[in-house]
């Protein structure tokens, strides 16, 4: 770090170079308590966890435990919508000026339990810790997926040219989309305040399947007004507080979509296990260390994916991404969740990840 506290960006590249692996593991670790959920109501035993995860696995990096739910949550209960109607609640109609108002009146309010607990054991981190404190939001894009029954069709009839002007569906999308940002920023700026050094943002639903690669490659600007704009505020945000950018998204990309998000300037870009790192290494700029990408949702079973399968593809990465000559951070698709009784086996993955390569990593460093 410099003197004024922020992270230089030779601090990651020498984390690749060291061989470091990370796991995003804190849902494991949590999960060994007797009663999760009131940890993820408490910031500072929380925050414990989230070191005991980092020491665990040897990182200097503490990652956040993953829930795309949280931002989701907050936006509703400021709207009147209980948390137990949350996860499956969707705007029925376009929201309107009232809509936006009870919600910049509600911005302001306590937080639920949730959220608060994950801000603070940023917090927590960042007092208590030497670790590097990172916080974590859902992405723009994703979180508005998860507030519309159907994104899919606006969507494609935007890029067909119809407007929200002349269509009800993409004014929601549109509509949902800025009331979104507001609370991913409320988010954001208050992990910053809480001392992260850097905000993961995951955006998994930024992919093909929302995104129409075609109507792209024929020109239409579809990801450029539903997902790279807000991505560009929040960038613009964090580089004024001096808080570096991990990107991440586990969803089938086109070579398009990875360049726009190299475009942002990520200091870790984490990919799923669709991409093949060591050919998006020859897309995705030096000064980016490239994450992933182990298929960390499959595991939970050995009739998925084996111990020896997953040890393979670690040492293939390590190898093909030290050939590549690209930053390289060897860790997992996404967060390996908690599964009752899987517990041994996920282990068991974790540890041939966290040994991957290792003997070549020291004969090369040395």
């Amino acid at each position: 770090m410099d003197e004024g506290g922020t992270v230089e960006r030779d601090y990651y590249l020498k984390l690749a170079d060291d061989g470091l692996r990370l796991p995003i593991a804190a849902d494991l670790v949590l999960h060994e308590y007797a009663d999760p959920q009131a940890i993820l109501k408490n910031g500072d035993q929380l925050g414990m966890v989230l070191e005991q995860t980092a020491n665990r696995y040897h990182s200097p990096l503490a990652l956040p435990h993953m829930n795309l739910e949280l931002e989701k949550i907050a936006l509703l209960g400021m709207l009147g919508i209980p948390a137990e109607e949350a996860h499956t609640y969707h705007f029925d109609t376009c929201p309107g000026h009232e809509t936006f108002t009870t919600l910049q009146q509600h911005l302001r309010d306590q937080l639920p339990a949730e959220l608060q607990a994950h801000i603070d054991s940023v917090g927590y981190i960042a007092r208590h810790t030497r670790l590097l404190s990172v916080g974590m939001s859902i992405g723009p894009f994703s979180l508005m997926t998860k507030l519309v029954a159907d994104p899919i069709t606006p969507i494609a009839l935007a890029g067909m040219g119809v407007t929200a002007e002349d269509d009800e569906e993409i004014r929601t999308v549109e509509a949902v989309l800025e009331l979104g940002m507001r609370v991913i920023m409320h988010s954001i700026a208050a992990q910053v305040q809480a001392g992260a050094k850097a905000i993961f943002i995951a955006e998994p639903a930024a992919n093909n399947v929302f995104l129409s690669p075609n109507q792209i490659a024929d020109g239409a600007e579809i990801f450029d007004h539903f997902v790279m704009s807000y991505h560009r505020q929040i960038k613009a945000f964090l580089d004024e507080h001096g808080v570096d950018l991990y990107f991440h998204c586990c969803g089938e990309l086109t070579e398009y979509l990875l360049r726009k998000f190299c475009a942002l300037d990520p200091a870790i870009l984490s990919l799923g296990s669709s991409r093949v790192l060591w050919e998006d290494a020859a897309v995705v700029p030096k000064t980016t260390v490239l994450f992933g990408n182990l298929p960390s949702k499959q595991f939970y079973s050995d009739n998925v994916i084996t111990v020896s399968e997953v040890a393979y593809r670690a040492e293939q990465l390590v190898r093909k991404m030290q050939e590549a000559g690209h930053p390289f951070i060897l860790g997992t698709e996404c967060d390996v969740l908690s599964v009752p009784g899987c517990e041994q086996v996920i282990e068991r993955k974790i540890n041939a990840l966290m040994k991957a390569g290792k003997m070549e990593t020291a004969s090369i460093n040395n």
